[in-house]
């Protein structure tokens, strides 16, 4: 299972510097608005020390990571929702995406110019997020306008005016200038909702781009930014690992930009990662936190999901501790689990199906 991030931002940001260094693909960077015209689109592989352990212990022909696709998304500007800049075509481009990754500069330079002639990472945000705000109210007012004609008509059932209250309720928080994921909604509205596919409903990541020299600096006002160098990323991508990792520790850094930003999403999609692993590949696969047995099953194949029997269950250090299935068996660190077991981040699982 692959996932989609969009990453936006107001022009000049380091959204295709960032980009670049994510996904190690050379796309037009120049010091002018509207440089990315059309998406760019790169597949990342998501980096797991877990699965390359368990190749290695089951001698694997392949590594199947999970993967991440990235979307460079063309500048947003002030008045985006009414056309201006690219406007609308900007918009469409986000629609599909599972979640948006907002670029906001911090970074100090001259030469690069900013498209509000001030850098205030703040204002940025709110900037971008106002038109979101704008672009989907337009797509609420526009569906409840239909519904409430619908509403007219002697053929209108509690469904429809189900509709119409979910998406009132949704107007009324974009009025009030707030992004439509702080509301809380019952399964049924957040049905209602999910289909007019609200850009401010998808899960938000803010990425301050700073200076190098500031790295290591925290946000205190607002700790849940992620604060990284996309030139330091940019040159930790033209490393090969050996080297990125000296780098990284030459800098006193943990990780990467790009391994924070992936931690990021799994938390913000509310995602986790199993592993299918044997001697033909070790794969790893991608399903919603919480999901049960049948469904994660149906990642891999929806036969799976369909004929589901039960799993064969072992968390990946007990297999490594173990050495082997077979022994791990002995062990009886191999469990059997039925249709409501809840699959786990690292769990090892082998379905059976009819």
């Amino acid at each position: 299972m692959s996932f989609s991030i969009g990453i936006v931002g107001l022009p000049n940001v380091g959204k295709s510097t960032l980009f670049k260094a994510l996904t190690k693909k050379q796309v037009d960077i120049a010091n002018y608005p509207f440089c990315t015209i059309d998406p760019n689109v790169g597949v990342v592989a998501v980096p797991d020390d877990r699965l390359e352990k368990l190749a290695k212990l089951e001698s694997s022909e392949k590594i199947v990571p999970t993967t991440i696709e990235f979307y460079d998304i063309a500048g947003l500007v002030k008045g985006a929702h009414q056309g201006e800049g690219l406007g609308n075509k900007f918009l469409s481009h986000i629609r599909e995406v599972d979640a948006i990754l907002q670029v906001v500069r911090e970074f100090s330079d001259k030469n690069v110019i900013h498209v509000h002639n001030q850098v205030d990472p703040q204002n940025d945000i709110e900037v971008i997020n106002l038109e979101l705000i704008f672009a989907d109210l337009s797509t609420v007012n526009k569906r409840l306008e239909d519904l409430e004609r619908q509403a007219k008509s002697s053929a209108a059932d509690k469904i429809l005016f189900k509709s119409i209250e979910a998406i009132k309720k949704v107007k009324q928080t974009l009025d009030n200038g707030k992004l439509a994921n702080v509301l809380d909604l019952n399964e049924e509205e957040e049905k209602i909702i999910k289909a007019l596919n609200l850009l401010t409903r998808k899960p938000m990541i803010y990425v301050i781009n700073i200076d190098e020299d500031k790295i290591k600096e925290k946000d205190k006002t607002h700790p849940e930014y992620l604060r990284i160098s996309a030139k330091i990323e940019a040159e930790i991508a033209d490393l090969n690992p050996e080297e990125a990792k000296s780098y990284l520790k030459e800098l006193n850094l943990d990780s990467s930009g790009l391994d924070q930003i992936i931690k990021i999403c799994y938390q913000k999609l509310n995602l986790i990662t199993f592993i299918t692993a044997g001697p033909i590949e070790s794969k790893a696969w991608t399903c919603r936190k919480g999901a049960k047995a049948p469904e994660a099953a149906g990642k891999i194949h929806t036969d799976f999901e369909k004929g589901f029997i039960r799993a064969e269950v072992i968390n990946w250090q007990d297999l490594l501790s173990s050495g082997s299935y077979a022994t791990a068996r002995d062990k009886g660190l191999i469990r059997l689990e039925g249709k409501d077991y809840i699959v786990q981040d690292g769990d090892v699982v082998h379905f059976r199906f009819a």
